[in-house]
């Protein structure tokens, strides 16, 4: 491109131009300000003002040591009784079996926890009381001593004006069974 005195020139001005309005900016910036009386008052008002109130330290509680003393007591976490002796003293099988064979009575699809004993009756012509129980379902059902009833193979022992006795056969935790007694006492009235 050909450079001609025209486009220097032209470009002369726009230079000159912006260094001049850039100093006028810088220079606007440092205004000297003779009179400061309104600064002065304000100032003073503000120093005239109360304090504000500087609430205390926290009081900390001095750190009191410990000394742990129980290193010399027995792990809570290892067996009493070391695993191999646990094995020979726990017997599996004490001869005590629910009986599998036979048909489950209607009760016995129900946890004892969900039966409620409502009630007794003495029928004429018959020995011993009958219980009313109430299973989840609102249903209301006569038993007598030799039922079943439960999820664990409970059988009913003896019938009371306040409660039904039952044995049921459990799991003893180490492979066999064992007999545990419930009750089903008879619903407070509301």
């Amino acid at each position: 491109m050909i450079r001609t005195e025209s486009t220097r020139a032209s470009g002369q001005p726009i230079r000159t131009w912006i260094a001049l309005s850039l100093a006028a900016a810088l220079l606007g910036g440092c205004i000297w300000v003779e009179d400061t009386t309104d600064l002065r008052q304000f100032v003073s008002r503000t120093l005239a003002k109360p304090g504000g109130k500087i609430e205390p330290l926290p009081e900390f509680k001095p750190y009191e040591s410990f000394v742990y003393e129980g290193s010399s007591l027995r792990d809570p976490f290892q067996p009493l009784v070391p695993a191999s002796e646990a094995d020979q003293v726990a017997q599996p099988d004490s001869g005590i079996q629910p009986d599998t064979e036979r048909p489950k009575d209607y009760l016995e699809q129900f946890a004892l926890d969900q039966l409620k004993m409502v009630g007794t009756i003495t029928p004429l012509g018959q020995p011993g009381l009958l219980a009313l129980v109430r299973d989840n379902k609102g249903e209301i059902h006569r038993i007598t001593a030799g039922d079943h009833m439960g999820l664990d193979y409970g059988e009913v022992v003896e019938v009371t004006d306040r409660a039904v006795k039952v044995i049921e056969i459990v799991s003893n935790g180490r492979g066999g069974w064992m007999k545990r007694p419930r009750n089903l006492a008879l619903a407070e009235q509301e």
